[in-house]
């Protein structure tokens, strides 16, 4: 059996990982150890729902499970979460935000690199057919050079969550997945409850539409001789292909990217936020590997 753990099981990400482990047959040799969230209430819900154990504090599943998944609502929770299971070396699922700050995010990573530990999670958003295929046609340049983009997704002005953090990443995940993990910098204002963005990138930039409580997705590229566009319905298929990759990590399998990329979107959100408070342009600055220039 493949053991692992939830944390911070606030979310539908567990209840949606907890039905695939008890449904699905291909997930049949995962036992999931025990389940924790600051929020007892929570934790209680699913144990009642899908009788697993509740753990009494979130590091009493060190050095008796294979695996471990993040799903706490709150970034600032998950490198907490993490650090104790870290020495164990064992992969993880970290859900968005990856963090909130820009220097936890690049001790966490450096500590995950250290011990080799593979990682999947972030945006479910770029899990979606609709995303990859936006993806594939910029990568391949179909219809020519890519010109623009335009994203449209939902944040939440105001939660107990950390704020913009809790929910912006799915807009910046659909833009890294589709137009490359590394813009150069941002231009972000405010208008009324919504929040426009440019993204800049070398060659061209792609505009984001965050829309407070707005739950509707879009994603578009504009090429030399075509502009394609999708209305992304929200499905249970993303949370399956999330679990999926989780579940390949367990198996042996390779994390499928750096994690410099997997941060990636940290610090374009923290540089969204300054660009917002400053009105001015604001450039990103990454530590990015040899493999990500």
């Amino acid at each position: 059996m493949k053991r692992i753990a939830i944390l911070g099981c606030e979310n539908s990400h567990a209840n949606a990982f907890l039905t695939a482990v008890r449904e699905m047959k291909e997930f049949s040799d995962v036992e999931v150890v025990g389940v924790y969230s600051d929020d007892e209430a929570a934790a209680k819900k699913l144990q009642d729902k899908y009788s697993v154990p509740v753990m009494a504090d979130y590091t009493d599943a060190v050095g008796k499970i294979d695996g471990l998944v993040i799903t706490a609502r709150h970034g600032d929770n998950h490198y907490k979460y993490a650090e104790p299971y870290i020495e164990s070396g064992i992969p993880m699922f970290i859900d968005k935000p990856i963090t909130v700050k820009e220097d936890e995010a690049l001790c966490f990573m450096d500590r995950l690199s250290q011990k080799g530990i593979r990682i999947c999670g972030g945006s479910s958003l770029k899990q979606d057919d609709f995303v990859k295929k936006l993806k594939e046609e910029a990568e391949t340049e179909l219809g020519g050079k890519t010109l623009g983009g335009f994203i449209r997704a939902p944040y939440q002005a105001e939660n107990a969550y950390g704020g913009f953090y809790f929910y912006a990443q799915h807009l910046v995940e659909m833009v890294c997945e589709i137009f490359g993990r590394f813009p150069i910098s941002v231009t972000a204002r405010q208008n009324g409850q919504q929040i426009h963005v440019l993204f800049h990138y070398e060659d061209y930039d792609c505009v984001g539409l965050f829309c407070d409580k707005n739950y509707v997705y879009f994603a578009s590229r504009m090429s030399e001789t075509a502009s394609t566009g999708y209305e992304i319905p929200n499905t249970k298929e993303w949370f399956y292909r999330e679990f999926n990759e989780f579940y390949q990590l367990l198996c042996g399998g390779k994390q499928n990217i750096s994690y410099d990329e997997f941060i990636s979107p940290v610090f374009i959100m923290n540089a969204i936020e300054r660009s917002l408070k400053s009105g001015c342009e604001e450039k990103i600055s990454y530590r990015r590997s040899e493999g990500d220039r």
